[in-house]
């Protein structure tokens, strides 16, 4: 019986479910007014918003990530130059290196950004923007953030937050006067340091910035430069050739044609490395975006194939040339092969990308050894390997532009060796040698003042006692070289040393 039961409310309740079910069904279809194609239509415009959305998140968070890993590199030509100068000069480079990424940082953000990314005008800069002032909008006590396709409509920029934009591109302004610091290190006014760090922000960077990449006349003209080959490296290199040839050598160093020797290889490889590292942020980072998987992984391959030919092939020629295997060589022969793939990282195949690279390896050898014929001591072979490898890698697009990847430049064809012609090559050639220009012509300027209130050199008694000394009464290894007046103990505390006293002003 008690089963009979059971059954029956089993049952009963299975019918009531299905009337109900049906009398919803039907109730639903009744009150719901909203045509079927009008409902879709609703759903998939939401749809496309939440997705949307997303997108952006995540595009946002691919630019922060990278810019975090391209301003690491600050700490990693910190301790390249530090490590290829003398000891006696490695607080004022360490403390040079990290307040020019302080300083462009205020002055990017006051002037620098808008002469790079603001309005257009006559394609030679930017106009407006200025202190970011076009990057947050508050309206009835609203606040909101533009993206910096809204700020400027007239380029097709992602649809990235102006703040966001802004520090990836910092990023890269820090990293151009820091190549500078290198040439001039052990002898440069830290007051005229922290002069042309300023100008380099405010100006003559960012004004090649807009030429290329902000609207400007070289941007109109599909140049190629996908990750700062020119933007960045030919404008650190020049800038450094100058400023190295208007100071003058270093006191005291061998003969020409013998670099003093590095003082901690050590310090030059962990800088290396690092840079390596970061330049995984430096030219992936560059696609702004995760949109395209394949486009990634293409520059991020090309990326690591140029730093390794670089290295290979400078460290074999040099072995050809002294019968030395060279970690210092070897060293910049990556850098080389870095600098060389950033412009064409996105437009070459990665066969293009290993002969670019080798090529740049054997390059800054080469380039190294006629700064030293014309004798200008440039102690970490800046100019060899940010401007002339920088110049390499720019043209390089015109020899091995892949024709699929070139966007449609104006010629609508790719790299003369793939049967694109020579209009790519022209105006590679056009906007390496515009920039080249530009630049020797600002710095010669810049330094040349600078020069002439004696806030170039540092005074003649740095080359007695050590620039470290004299700037900033500091020592990197202050018991092997103590500061003046000061004492140091042996291990067993029998003797005692005192460094010799600094002669006054």
């Amino acid at each position: 019986m008690r089963r009979k039961k059971l059954w029956r409310r089993l049952a009963v309740v299975a019918v009531a479910s299905l009337l109900l079910a049906v009398f919803g069904v039907s109730v639903h279809a009744q009150e719901d007014t909203t045509a079927p194609e009008e409902a879709v239509e609703t759903d998939t415009t939401a749809l496309e918003a939440q997705v949307g959305s997303v997108l952006v998140s995540v595009d946002t968070v691919w630019v922060l990530a990278t810019g975090f890993l391209v301003f690491f590199m600050q700490c990693g030509f910190a301790l390249l130059e530090t490590g290829l100068i003398r000891h006696t000069g490695a607080v004022n480079a360490l403390l040079e290196n990290f307040i020019d990424a302080g300083l462009t940082a205020i002055i990017f953000w006051a002037v620098g950004f808008g002469i790079a990314f603001g309005t257009d005008e006559s394609g030679i800069l930017g106009t407006d923007n200025f202190f970011l002032n076009k990057a947050v909008e508050i309206d009835n006590g609203a606040i909101s953030f533009p993206s910096i396709a809204d700020a400027n409509p007239d380029v097709a920029y992602p649809n990235l937050a102006v703040l966001t934009f802004f520090f990836f591109q910092f990023a890269f302004a820090a990293t151009a006067s820091t190549i500078t610091t290198g040439a001039m290190a052990e002898r440069t006014d830290f007051i005229g340091d922290l002069i042309y760090t300023g100008l380099m922000a405010a100006f003559t960077y960012p004004v090649i910035v807009h030429w290329v990449w902000g609207g400007g006349w070289l941007f109109d003209r599909s140049f190629h430069d996908f990750a700062g080959s020119t933007v960045v490296h030919t404008v650190g290199g020049v800038t450094a050739l100058v400023g190295a040839w208007m100071l003058g050598p270093r006191a005291n160093r061998p003969k020409w044609g013998e670099m003093p020797p590095a003082h901690n290889l050590a310090y030059a490889t962990l800088g290396t490395m690092i840079l390596w590292f970061g330049w995984y942020g430096f030219n992936p980072g560059s696609t702004l975006g995760t949109g395209n998987t394949g486009l990634i992984g293409l520059v991020t391959l090309n990326t690591t194939l140029g730093a390794g030919a670089g290295c290979v092939s400078a460290m074999f020629f040099q072995w050809g040339w002294t019968g030395k295997w060279d970690l210092g060589i070897t060293l910049n022969g990556s850098l080389a092969g870095l600098v060389a793939i950033t412009a064409g990282c996105a437009f070459v195949m990665p066969w293009a990308a290993v002969v670019i690279g080798a090529a740049a390896g054997v390059l800054v050898i080469l380039a190294v050894d006629a700064i030293e014929r014309i004798r200008i001591d440039d102690p970490v072979g800046a100019f060899a390997v940010h401007g002339v490898c920088g110049i390499w890698g720019t043209l390089a697009i015109g020899l091995f532009g892949q024709p699929e990847l070139t966007f449609g430049d104006a010629a609508g064809n790719g790299g003369l060796l793939l049967g694109g012609g020579v209009d790519l090559i022209i105006i590679q050639l056009m906007g390496s040698a515009a920039t080249v220009a530009f630049i020797a012509v600002t710095a010669v300027l810049m330094f040349g003042a600078l020069k002439a209130i004696n806030r170039l050199r540092v005074h003649p008694t740095a080359d007695v006692v050590g620039i470290d000394i004299y700037e900033h009464g500091a020592s990197i290894w202050p018991d092997v070289l103590p500061l003046p007046g000061s004492t140091t103990e042996s291990p067993a505390g029998a003797s005692t040393i005192s460094a010799p006293a600094m002669s006054g002003d």
